[in-house]
């Protein structure tokens, strides 16, 4: 699988806990938030954007 790269803007307090997690766990900074993603429920479908509108049934 090819890898892709992106930035993400964390405050210091973030990125530090971030990291000793990550030492503490004997894992990369990536392998944690890559679990993290993992574990993320997937939508069977996308959201309704316009969910809040009901059509009655009949």
């Amino acid at each position: 699988m090819k890898k892709k790269y992106f930035n993400l803007r964390l405050s210091e307090r973030r990125l530090n806990k971030l990291r000793v997690y990550a030492v503490a766990h004997d894992k990369t900074m990536t392998q944690v938030i890559e679990e993290l993603i993992d574990g993320l429920s997937n939508p069977e479908s996308p959201p309704d954007r316009d969910s809040s509108h009901v059509s009655p049934s009949r």
